[in-house]
This record gives C-alpha cells, sequence and structure tokens, in this order.
C-alpha cells in the first residue's frame, strides 16, 4: 500500500520504533493483569476473611466494595492529572501505592485496615488503569497498529478477570487468604525499576493551571453516584431507599456543576468537546449499554450454577472460562476485524452477536446442559469483546493525543457506571421476577416465603432450616422462580444489547486514518527529517517522548484498511 502515511511513520519513530513500544505494551499488560486479578481475587476468599476477621454485615460490604468504588471515583483525577504531570510518573506512584496496600491488606487483623487497605489499592487502580491506555496512545499513533495493542491489551484484561477466582482458590487450598494480596508485592518491585527505564514519559500541552476544585468535584460526584447505583442494586425502601435517593441526587448535582464548570474554563480540565465528535460519544454509550446489559448478567449466571446445579466454585469458574477464551480470541482478533469492517459493523455486530447468544442461554433450565451453556458463553465472550473492541479503539482515536489521560478515564469510568447500573437494573428486574413466585407454597410460613423471596441463597438457608418436605417444597418453588426470573432479564438484557447495536451506527463506517498528502510518497520527506530522533523514540537529554511535527496532510480521509 504505497498510501503508508509520512506522518504516522515519522510519529512512530518519535514514540518509540522497532521493537521497543512493543516491549511497552508488555509492560502495559502486566500491570492492567495485576489490577484485573485483584478486581476479582478477593471473591473467593469471602468466606475465609469473613471466619478470620468476623466483621459485621456493612463492614463486610466496604471490603468487597470500596476497591472498584475508590477506583471508578478516581478515574478522572488521576486520568487528567497524568495529563499535566506526566503519565508515567502517575503510573508509577500507582506501582508504589498498590504494592503498599497489598502488603497492608494481606498482614490486616481486623476489618478497618483490611478496608483502608483496599480503599489504598482503589487509589492505585486509579493511576494505573488510564495511565496504561493513555501511553498506549502515545506510543501507538498509528492507528492499524495501536488496534493491534488494544487487542492484546483486552485479551490480557479477559486473562485476569478470569484468573483472579481461580487463582485466589488455588493459593487459599494451600494458604491463609492473605495470600491473594501477596502475590502483588513481588510483581510490584519487578514493575517499577521495568517502567521507570522502558516507560517513554509524554504528557498533554498543559497549557493552563490544574483544576483542582474540578477534579475533587468529579471524584465526590462520581463517588457518590457510583455509591447510590451499588445501593440501588440491593436496598428497599425499608432498608436504606431514602439514602439511597438521596446519594444519587448529590452525585449527579455534583456532575452537573462540575459540567457547567469546565464549560466555563478557559483551560477545563475535561474538554467537554470530545463529547461534540459522534464517534467519541457513541463509543463512550456503547460502552455503558454493553456494560449494563451484561455484568448484572454474568452474577447471576454464577448464582445459577452454583445454587441451581449445585456446582462447587471451583466448576463454576471452569464452566465460565470458555467465557474467557472467547473474548481473548476476539481480542486478538479485533485489529483484523475492524481492519475489514469498520467501527460501525464490528460494534453493531458484536452486540448483535451477544443478543442472539443471550437469547441461547434462554434454554437453561433446571437440569445442566452442557452443550447450550458452552455455545452461549463463547458466543457471549467473542461477541461482548468485539463490542468493547470496537468502542474503546474509537473513542481513544477521536480524542486528541493531549486529552489521552482524560480521554482514557471517561472510558474507564463508563465502564464502571454502566457495570454497577446493569447490576442495579438487573438484579431488580429479576428480584422483582423471582420473589412473586414464591408466595403460597404449601406448608411454608409466610414469613419464611418472605425471607426465601430475598435471594435464591436466602432461599437455601430457610429450606435448611424448615427441614422436611416443607423445605423441599420451597427450594424446588425457589428454583424455578429463579429459572423463570433469569428468562426474564436475558430478554431485558437482549433488548439492551439490541439497542446498542442500534446505537452503533453513528459510529464511523471505516477506520478514520491520516493519509499523506496527494502525491506525496515516504521519499518525499527530507533525510534530515528522521535524524533527530532516537531509534528509541526517547530525547537523550530527558528520556521524554518527542513529538515530531508531521507533513501536512491533505484532509482527513475515511479509508477502509
Amino acid at each position: 500500500m504505497s498510501g503508508t502515511t509520512t506522518a504516522a511513520a515519522l510519529r512512530r519513530r518519535a514514540a518509540g520504533a522497532g521493537a521497543n513500544r512493543w516491549v511497552v505494551l508488555v509492560v502495559l499488560c502486566t500491570s492492567l493483569l495485576l489490577v484485573a486479578v485483584d478486581a476479582t481475587v478477593l471473591h473467593v476468599a469471602v468466606p475465609a476473611v469473613t471466619e478470620d476477621l468476623r466483621p459485621g454485615g456493612m463492614e463486610l460490604l466496604w471490603i468487597v466494595d470500596s476497591y472498584p468504588l475508590v477506583c471508578a471515583s478516581l478515574l478522572i483525577l488521576f486520568g487528567t492529572l497524568g495529563d499535566r504531570v506526566g503519565r508515567r510518573r502517575v503510573l508509577l506512584l500507582g506501582y508504589a501505592l498498590f504494592g503498599v496496600a497489598s502488603g497492608i491488606a494481606a498482614l490486616a487483623d481486623n476489618a478497618q485496615v483490611l478496608i483502608a487497605a483496599r480503599v489504598l489499592l482503589g487509589v492505585g487502580g486509579a493511576m494505573i488503569m488510564p495511565a496504561t491506555l493513555s501511553i498506549l496512545r502515545q506510543v501507538f499513533p498509528d492507528r492499524r497498529e495501536r488496534a493491534l495493542a488494544i487487542g492484546v491489551w483486552s485479551a490480557v484484561a479477559a486473562v485476569g478477570a478470569a484468573v483472579g477466582p481461580l487463582l485466589g482458590g488455588f493459593l487459599l487450598e494451600h494458604f491463609w487468604w492473605g495470600s491473594v494480596f501477596l502475590i502483588n508485592i513481588p510483581l510490584m518491585l519487578v514493575s517499577l525499576p521495568v517502567g521507570r527505564i522502558l516507560l517513554p514519559e509524554s504528557k498533554g500541552e498543559g497549557s493552563g493551571p490544574w483544576d483542582v476544585v474540578g477534579a475533587l468535584m468529579a471524584a465526590a460526584g462520581l463517588f457518590a453516584v457510583v455509591l447510590g447505583v451499588k445501593r440501588l442494586g440491593g436496598a428497599s425502601a425499608a432498608d436504606g431507599g431514602v439514602w439511597t435517593a438521596l446519594t444519587l441526587v448529590a452525585g449527579a448535582a455534583l456532575l452537573s456543576v462540575f459540567v457547567r464548570r469546565q464549560r466555563r474554563r478557559a483551560h477545563p480540565l475535561v474538554d467537554l468537546r470530545m463529547f461534540a465528535r459522534p464517534a467519541f460519544s457513541t463509543s463512550v454509550g456503547c460502552i455503558v449499554l454493553a456494560m449494563l446489559a451484561l455484568v448484572g448478567l454474568e452474577l447471576i449466571a454464577a448464582q445459577y450454577l452454583q445454587l441451581v446445579l449445585g456446582l462447587s466454585p471451583l466448576e463454576t469458574g471452569l464452566r465460565l472460562l470458555p467465557l474467557t477464551f472467547a473474548a481473548m480470541a476476539a481480542g486478538l482478533a479485533g485489529a483484523r476485524l475492524l481492519r475489514r469492517f469498520g467501527p460501525r459493523r464490528m460494534v453493531c455486530f458484536g452486540f448483535c452477536l451477544t443478543a442472539v447468544a443471550v437469547l441461547l442461554l434462554t434454554g437453561m433450565g433446571g437440569q445442566d446442559n452442557r452443550t447450550l451453556l458452552l455455545s452461549g458463553f463463547v458466543l457471549l465472550g467473542f461477541g461482548l469483546e468485539t463490542t468493547l473492541f470496537g468502542a474503546y479503539e474509537s473513542m481513544l482515536s477521536e480524542a486528541p493525543p493531549e486529552q489521552a489521560g482524560g480521554a482514557a478515564a471517561i472510558g474507564e469510568t463508563s465502564y464502571q457506571l454502566g457495570a454497577g447500573i446493569g447490576i442495579a437494573l438487573l438484579g431488580s428486574v429479576m428480584n422483582a421476577v423471582y420473589a412473586p413466585g414464591l408466595t403460597g407454597v404449601p406448608g411454608v410460613p409466610a414469613s419464611a416465603s418472605t425471607a426465601a423471596g430475598h435471594s435464591l441463597g436466602e432461599a437455601h438457608q430457610v429450606a435448611a432450616q424448615l427441614g422436611g418436605p416443607a423445605g423441599a417444597a420451597l427450594l424446588d418453588a425457589a428454583r424455578h422462580a429463579f429459572v423463570h426470573g433469569l428468562h426474564v432479564t436475558l430478554l431485558v438484557s437482549a433488548g439492551l444489547l439490541l439497542l446498542g447495536a442500534a446505537m452503533a451506527l453513528w459510529l464511523p463506517r471505516a477506520m478514520h486514518c491520516e493519509t499523506a498528502t496527494a502525491g506525496e510518497t515516504p521519499a518525499d520527506v527530507p533525510a534530515e527529517a528522521s535524524t533527530d530522533v532516537p531509534a528509541d523514540g526517547l530525547s537523550e537529554a530527558s528520556g521524554k517522548a518527542v513529538d515530531v511535527p508531521a507533513p501536512r496532510a491533505a484532509a482527513d480521509s475515511h479509508v477502509p484498511v
């Protein structure tokens, strides 16, 4: 292809030529793997933590939720801070904080210390996550190569999410629960010096002062919204519905003020003009819808495998592995699919394929159907990762390079918000269908039916307490009601996915790539144009990535590659 872009070639050399940028990708993927594993590794350790530390109900909730809650609320703060002070600097500080917090968590002797350590882990994760994507955006300025890098990055994320529970289960069989945190420390001790040596420093234009007030306002608003959404998934009018509503209103108000503040400032924390670009705003919406439709469903599916089919936690994790492998395959094939079909068709196809998988899973019943589950989970993993890959790649490519940290933070925040809303929405749908199915079970007191209507897990406990024919009847009714609720939830999820497919039609039809000026070839570029850039893309004096001015190009064109 003689249309290889001169501008992209020069920028590749500026960001790091040859193998160096791929080494950078390995370092960034290691960072992501640690954060992804830590997000799920604690799930299997909760029973052991409960037995050892004896936390109260609220303390246990904060042990589990403080990490994702704090991480989600601080993504924009640290993403934009990295654009100002240096993305590598923020990333390395996140490494150090993550390692220290892991040590504190592993040695915690009470619930309060463990909660504090999980909060610090959330702060470290918020530093690491947007920095990895924004550095990736910097070192892969060519969109074709960046698509491949994002595919590897997303495949690693899928691996981390799946490895977490399995690794946690293995460690708990041989060591105490603190070992699930100790594994982070040696990896961070290696990542710090390696990252300091290999990762290029980069930052945005840095014009004007950093909006500290706006950053804190965004963090507080997101914290309130995410907390309210999490509480909404399990709150009722009797146990905190009013406080949940107040938390959501306060968070929405803070975010509204934040948006108005950014529009008025000459140098905003987040350039909201990015949302005026249809590809950027549509990509963010697709990320939210994809997570909204599927995260709550994933939790419900895990309950189905354990409480309806009677599988152990390890067997449940193994049953879900095909979903992870399919997601990895989609991530690695994503760059080729994007070049062949373009963002619009790729994301739309991903949504439709996922909807087909969800509808296929409505065939799940009270009996184990391995073939159905395998087929459904494979299609689900491939479709979901295809959707998220296309959406993330389009979002990062539409964002200006100087706003890479802010754009990455917006994408990760959208992911977290979609996941939280999905748990609340699909959980509410599930409960609305499940609870009425337990009324009027013969031989079961009304109080027992009410208690069992809270969840299938509680139904198992109540049935065990009742015993005899009444307990068996209650458990049978609970399983049937759960399966019926699961089917309804799957249909709602399919509807949300089809809505996402319609939204994806606003994405660009083809990859938006720079092309050289008409008639210009790489030979037209003076030889001295490239001699000022070292082969590793770093200035010898400062170790910083060098911005090379690209030759003036013709108007950007949509090039199907």
